[in-house]
């Protein structure tokens, strides 16, 4: 299903030469420098490259912040501060911002913005998978796990690492929690939605397909919350996107419970609760119209152009026509003014986030060579030049061709 998920740009940065003018004082620690800057360059290469999947991904990302915990891990035997966290400064853009980079001389923001990239690659490959023509079971995994691994790191980074900063995240930047929390829910909304696919393929019963139906709208709604305070100038195109699978996700679990109603002798309450299947359905629609229409960052989806999207609304109606004849025949039961309140629970299906950790440090990063670098030798400080920040280019990334749609089939 290309076209399925919005996706935010990728943050963009400015090169990082790792020459620390003096300060590293054997070869091995000129080794650690270069290797910084070579690896940091090998993983920035990957995130546009169409070829990289996830276990290239990670060697890419091991190799780089293994060196990286040398400027951020304690390796005097001390509990002091690393004395190289502050030697570098850091630029990188925002998601939601433009080209106007944050910037700061501290190795952990290098950590977590580099980590803040990396999720948001995962959930773009596992958007280009779900893209394919036949989507096998074993990618549709890759998609689920990817989208999982994505949330795994948001969580992460917000839990463990982003309360290190010494200078806090500005509102509407990547690593305020508004943003990095929309990040995480969104991820697990979407890897519920590969859930909710392999289970209507597989038939399985309409309750739990409803129930995993209303989990994700209330995954979304609540991801559409988190942004409410943030400015509508960055954050309105991605508000729509998570309204209009809020509602299209209620539509499937009124519309499925609705099928449980019928099989419980209940045809009044059915047609309830399919005619407010209708309504989200109409509603859903409504929103995508509305989100094409707002300006704002990242790729534009077309979520009512998928079959997965079309098939619903053909299934509310055909349902709700067979459950009116049935009970025009057979029940002759009243339908209720107000609609069911849906208090469903899966106990299948949900998706919590995949642990994450970053990668021990690397063996080259010995107290011995750490001890060589010596900041009395006049490494540039780059604070004492204040100067109004330059805009970054945008990564270029790479189109997502559009394929045939086999509405989220699973070969």
């Amino acid at each position: 299903m290309t076209h399925w998920f919005h996706r935010n740009p990728l943050k963009a940065t400015a090169p990082v030469s790792f020459n620390f003018y003096g300060v590293a004082g054997s070869p091995a620690a000129n080794k650690i420098c270069n290797d910084l800057r070579t690896t940091r360059a090998r993983l920035l290469e990957m995130f546009t490259d169409t070829t990289c999947n996830p276990e290239i991904m990670k060697n890419a990302t091991d190799a780089y912040f293994s060196l990286l915990q040398g400027l951020i891990a304690s390796l005097d035997g001390t509990t002091q501060e690393n004395k190289l966290r502050f030697i570098q400064n850091f630029k990188w853009t925002d998601t939601l911002q433009g080209n106007i980079p944050s910037a700061q001389q501290d190795a952990i923001f290098e950590l977590i913005s580099m980590a803040f990239n990396v999720a948001i690659w995962h959930t773009k490959f596992a958007s280009r998978l779900a893209g394919k023509e036949n989507v096998t079971e074993a990618e549709a995994k890759e998609v689920h796990r990817s989208l999982k691994f994505a949330a795994g790191i948001f969580k992460h980074l917000k839990d463990d690492h982003i309360p290190r900063l010494i200078t806090p995240a500005e509102k509407g930047r990547d690593l305020e929690p508004r943003v990095i929390d929309t990040y995480m829910i969104q991820c697990q909304a979407e890897a519920q939605e590969v859930t909710i696919a392999r289970a209507i393929e597989l038939k399985h019963n309409a309750t739990l397909i409803a129930a995993l139906a209303f989990e994700t709208a209330n995954f979304y709604q609540k991801a559409d919350h988190t942004l409410n305070t943030l400015e509508p100038d960055c954050s309105s195109k991605w508000r729509k996107y998570l309204q209009l699978k809020q509602h299209f996700y209620m539509a499937y679990a009124y519309c499925y419970h609705g099928q449980t109603l019928l099989a419980s002798d209940k045809c009044g309450e059915s047609i309830r609760s399919l005619q407010e299947a209708e309504k989200c359905y109409s509603r859903a629609e409504a929103l995508c119209k509305e989100y094409r229409q707002t300006k704002g960052p990242g790729s534009t989806a077309k979520p009512s152009e998928q079959l997965f999207f079309t098939k619903l609304g053909g299934l509310i109606k055909n349902t709700l026509q067979k459950c009116e004849r049935e009970n025009g025949f057979i029940y002759f039961h009243k339908v209720p003014a107000e609609a069911p309140q849906l208090e469903l629970k899966a106990s299948y299906g949900l998706a919590d986030p995949i642990t994450f950790e970053f990668p021990a440090l690397s063996q080259q990063c010995t107290p011995q060579v750490y001890a060589t670098f010596d900041l009395t030798k006049g490494a540039k400080d780059e604070k004492a030049k204040p100067k109004q920040e330059e805009e970054i280019k945008p990564v270029k990334e790479p189109d997502l061709k559009a394929q045939k749609d086999t509405g989220c089939v699973i070969s």
